[in-house]
């Protein structure tokens, strides 16, 4: 049997980080086995779906990298609308549907009832039963279909994270599987789908635990096989509480591109987010594919912790392609500015600085004075910077300029002797060095900062 997985969000709203963590898990238990992971666009709410979100969806997709294997052939709900017709009806006629006359006053008086007793809300009033009367079917109300839920037993699965769950079939509602317009409802088009699309394994929030028993019987009348279900506890912000807009959280997965996360630094966070293999933290996706399985998920919610998530982004950022890195913060480096044309390369200069950077953002900063000269802090001039040392870096320059070969080595070489000559320490010659140079007093190594901008922009910059 081949493993496969699928990805299934609305397109009423952006891609959150919840959703890829889904996504992802997905993925990897596809990959792990040697399955497909497919991409679903559950878009039958036409009021609320829109091509924007679409896009946003699938534009998050590709930014972390989460490519599925029908990319080329993405499902729509909203194109199924006639196979779910054709599978209402047969419903209708195997005697798993009936037709439901009930009014708007009708549903919200059993609503009310459900509320104090306790019991499902649906009185069953139009289903029909051996020996029952139905009903005189009214003139003015467009029927629902619902589905016949079991009454007797329960409803239970062997979860893949939370282990085996039952519900009593009692609780359970006779469900609405197609408007009174005729148009299909979520809990029956995800079970077509699943369906047509052969899915072996369901991994999704655990929102939706509700709606597994509904959708297991729902096959079964179909006479199909459930899929496994892995249900993934929910993603809690620092507080431990829901993560929402409102409370000023970062959702969407875009936000965290502008903040400047590598899509393989977020991906790894979000793997450890609910996951654990040992005590790894740092690992690639390759590593994430060999090693995962639903058996080491936790069935209880995870905090996002800002802190880890930048730990893990600079551990990435170390690890990633110095080119790669000068393609992602050109854009923000222009955006400041900075004009990179020249003979520095970005790619050196990140070489250099990149160890000091825990996101693209941090990055960009630490490579702009090397093409354009900061503006000095206040504290850095008051701290080290006065007549004497705007004296001294013009006597400092003066050695620079006699040295023919510009490396690291031999400029560092003259440092003791000057400081010497001059009676200063390191620092009262490093730091206001750097603030004359740089404009700032933190950089790496200045020997190295030096050697790489070079040595007619060093004397140029000394000497302005």
């Amino acid at each position: 049997m081949t493993v496969k997985t699928r990805f299934a969000p609305s397109p009423t709203g952006y891609l959150h980080i919840g959703g890829v963590r889904t996504a992802l898990y997905s993925w990897a238990f596809a990959k792990h086995h040697g399955g497909e992971f497919l991409l679903r666009i559950e878009d039958t709410d036409l009021e609320r779906s829109t091509q924007e979100s679409t896009e946003i969806i699938l534009h998050g997709m590709d930014w972390v990298g989460l490519h599925a294997d029908n990319s080329g052939s993405i499902v729509f709900q909203s194109q199924n609308f006639d196979r779910y017709k054709i599978l209402i009806q047969q419903l209708l006629e195997s005697g798993h549907a009936y037709r439901c006359y009930c009014s708007k006053e009708e549903l919200a008086q059993m609503r009310e009832k459900a509320e104090r007793e306790g019991t499902a809300t649906y009185d069953r009033r139009w289903r029909p039963e051996n020996g029952k009367t139905l009903p005189e079917i009214p003139s003015d109300i467009e029927p629902v279909i619902r589905f016949k839920n079991p009454i007797d037993g329960v409803t239970a699965w062997q979860d893949s994270v939370k282990g085996e769950i039952s519900i009593p079939n009692a609780a359970l509602d006779d469900l609405i599987i197609a408007r009174a317009d005729g148009t299909p409802t979520y809990n029956f088009c995800v079970v077509v789908d699943d369906m047509d699309m052969g899915i072996t394994h369901v991994i999704r929030g655990d929102d939706h635990v509700n709606n597994t028993p509904k959708q297991i019987n729902i096959f079964k009348a179909l006479g199909a096989t459930p899929p496994v279900y892995a249900h993934l506890p929910m993603i809690l912000n620092e507080q431990g509480k829901k993560i929402s807009k409102r409370s000023g959280d970062t959702v969407a997965i875009t936000e965290y591109d502008e903040m400047g996360i590598l899509p393989e630094a977020m991906l790894n966070y979000l793997a450890r987010l609910g996951w654990a293999h040992g005590d790894d933290e740092f690992f690639t996706m390759n590593q994430f594919i060999e090693w995962f399985d639903l058996k080491d998920v936790s069935a209880s919610p995870s905090r996002m912790d800002g802190k880890k998530l930048l730990w893990i982004n600079a551990e990435h950022i170390k690890a990633a392609d110095n080119q790669r890195l000068a393609n992602l913060i050109e854009n923000r480096l222009q955006n400041k500015g900075i004009n990179l044309s020249g003979s520095l390369k970005l790619a050196d200069v990140i070489a250099l600085v990149k160890d000091r950077a825990q996101d693209l953002n941090a990055l960009a900063n630490e490579c702009a004075y090397f093409y354009q000269k900061a503006t000095p802090d206040e504290a850095d001039v008051a701290k080290h910077w006065n007549d004497e040392a705007a004296a001294r870096m013009q006597r400092f320059a003066e050695k620079l300029a006699q040295l023919d070969d510009w490396t690291s080595e031999n400029i560092h070489a003259l440092f003791k002797p000057f400081c010497d000559e001059e009676g200063i320490k390191m620092g009262q010659l490093g730091m206001p060095l750097r603030l004359a140079v740089c404009g700032t007093a933190k950089t790496p190594s200045v020997d190295a900062v030096l050697a790489l901008l070079g040595k007619e922009e060093v004397l140029r910059r000394l000497r302005a």
